[in-house]
């Protein structure tokens, strides 16, 4: 039988990857401005990770067990960044949807997204370095 309490650690992993590898198309992108695809796949993946963030968020707060003492305080920890980036990533890709269906996406404004894309791929190796902290060394989900 599928135990549930595997959801969000199988999830957790789409979000940090398609982040961290679309902010580095993006900084490809502006570095050197030669291959237009670079922006547009940085786009693609900011919004798939996007949504895998909101799942993530959304599996850890349904499907994980009940912790005490001190591994208690890492989830918390946890779960707030987590809340965070998927907040401020939402927030970045719904201003750049608009910035790109106007026709801006070259603009100064562009440039505070990407800021705040760069806050977020911090926020989410953060938070998952908080994650792995209470998968080794309190051994949560083994």
């Amino acid at each position: 039988m599928f135990n549930t309490a595997h959801l969000h650690p199988l999830i957790v992993h789409f979000p940090i990857a398609l982040l961290i590898v679309g902010f580095v198309a993006d900084t490809v992108y502006l570095l050197y401005k030669k291959e237009v695809c670079l922006s547009k796949v940085g786009f693609y993946l900011m919004l798939a990770g996007t949504l895998g963030a909101v799942a993530a968020v959304l599996s850890g707060n349904f499907f994980t067990e009940d912790m005490s003492g001190s591994v208690e305080v890492i989830r918390e920890r946890h779960e707030t960044f987590a809340n965070i980036t998927m907040y401020l990533m939402i927030a970045a890709s719904i201003l750049r949807i608009y910035l790109v269906q106007k026709g801006k996406a070259e603009s100064k404004a562009a440039l505070g997204v990407y800021i705040l894309y760069l806050i977020g791929v911090i926020l989410v190796g953060y938070t998952g370095m908080l994650g792995g902290t209470m998968v080794f060394n309190f051994m949560i989900g083994l």
